[in-house]
């Protein structure tokens, strides 16, 4: 039983380290490329043949050798590889086009039911994140209270 919690503990704690890291690679991947700048505007022009966050064409010509990928257009009209936006939103926690930083709409963008896992877990990490965080304010304000009402 307590080896099972461990697991649970270290499965959650580098979940949370993970999620972070992978947040920090790709807003360097993104500013890398040109297309994204997070403090303010994009180094380059985004061309509607173009992915924002990969850098890669959207549409494979008939003469070129590659490998056709979905595509998916966000409210502001931006065209993304759907893999790349989906990594974006979920492994990058944005939830803005990495163009214009308009809100992405996650409920369209993952209409079927068995895709949501993902999110959900992002949001269990992000919670628990928070938790750890303001887990010493926590403690210290149920001691002043303890101390207060006498409960010692």
């Amino acid at each position: 039983m307590d080896f099972g919690i461990s697991l649970l503990f270290y499965g959650l704690y580098y979940g949370v380290l993970e999620r972070d890291f992978a947040e920090m690679c790709a807003d360097y991947m993104a500013s890398t490329i040109g297309f994204y700048s997070e403090s303010g505007m994009p180094t380059k022009h985004l061309s509607d043949s173009v992915c924002a966050v990969c850098g890669q064409q959207i549409f494979v010509d008939v003469s070129e050798e590659g490998i056709i990928e979905n595509t998916y257009r966000l409210s502001c009209n931006h065209v993304f590889h759907e893999f790349c936006i989906r990594g974006w939103c979920i492994v990058g926690k944005k939830q803005t086009c990495p163009y214009c930083k308009e809100k992405v709409d996650l409920k369209r963008m993952f209409s079927n039911p068995w895709e949501r896992p993902h999110v959900m877990y992002g949001q269990l990490l992000d919670w628990l994140r928070y938790l750890v965080a303001w887990q010493p304010v926590i403690i210290g304000v149920v001691q002043g209270i303890n101390y207060i009402l006498g409960l010692e």
